[in-house]
């Protein structure tokens, strides 16, 4: 007797899970259409921050980020390539912006001492870095470290955070070169010799470190080439190089003898050294 009530509640469940059924299948094509967006939006973001001309990229991230000021994530692409286009400035107001929005970390803060470091606002720097807790250790932040402390000339703390800052990356070569150049304008010109050697031995590509290298030992009284890889413009350039610190330290002689080399060695016309050699014979 009681089947003809069991038919419609039985019709009526069935449609019920059949409706659940088509609702959660168009939320489902729904969430898979809203996925694919964001995976296009997340490559096109990665596709400005390495491979777009950098100021075509702050153009895109400021006008996502004016659209979508509270999404983190366009304010640092805007930060990134604020760094990536060289407007320090810029990149160091969006890099405070970014720090002071929910879900800022400590890698967002580095990125901000470092913009403040590349404007020259050192205490800035500072102050920013001394707010990171000890515990965060990278290779950036030690770098940023040992660059603050060679500012206010505290050369044992740079040296340690020099130090650091190389154990913590397989590409060494810049660090060495900075701290190379931390030695020399110290006086330290052997240490500062020892280590712009390093760094070439890390990057044979490195011309600053070669360039300092030559510095280094002209500082000592040495104008011989060293030997390092190296083309035969950037051997012109050494010597010139070479040629202007002579000049620089009264030997006057050595000077021209390197400036004529110089000129000798270079492929093409080598105006900067004709210049300094014909300034030379003039006096």
């Amino acid at each position: 007797m009681r089947q003809p009530f069991l038919i419609p509640t039985v019709i009526m469940f069935g449609l019920v899970l059949s409706a659940c059924a088509k609702e959660s299948e168009e939320e489902k094509v729904e969430r898979t259409f809203q996925e694919v967006n964001v995976i296009d939006e997340t490559n096109l973001n990665d596709v400005l921050l390495t491979a777009a001309d950098p100021n075509e990229a702050v153009t895109y991230f400021q006008g996502a980020a004016l659209k979508n000021p509270d999404r983190i994530d366009l304010q640092r692409g805007l930060a990134i390539s604020l760094t990536r286009a060289k407007r320090s400035t810029e990149a160091a107001a969006a890099w405070k912006r970014v720090t002071e929005m929910s879900g800022a970390n400590n890698a967002d803060r580095v990125e901000y001492a470092d913009a403040l470091v590349r404007s020259g606002n050192w205490d800035k720097a500072k102050a920013t870095l001394d707010k990171i807790p000890p515990t965060y250790e990278t290779f950036q932040r030690y770098r940023l470290e040992a660059l603050v402390a060679d500012s206010r000339n505290d050369w044992k703390s740079a040296d340690h955070y020099y130090e650091t800052a190389v154990g913590l990356t397989t590409r060494p070569a810049s660090v060495m070169n900075n701290w190379g150049y931390s030695k020399m304008t110290r006086g330290q010109y052997a240490e500062a010799e020892r280590l712009f050697a390093e760094a070439i031995q890390q990057d044979k590509t490195l011309f600053t470190a070669k360039n300092n290298l030559v510095l280094a030992r002209s500082a000592q009284g040495n104008y011989g080439m060293p030997v390092v890889p190296m083309t035969q413009i950037e051997r012109a350039r050494l010597l010139n190089t070479m040629g202007i610190s002579a000049v620089k330290q009264g030997d006057i002689n050595t000077a021209k003898n390197l400036f004529r080399e110089a000129i000798a060695t270079h492929p093409q016309h080598f105006d900067e050294a004709v210049r300094s050699l014909r300034a030379l014979e003039d006096a």
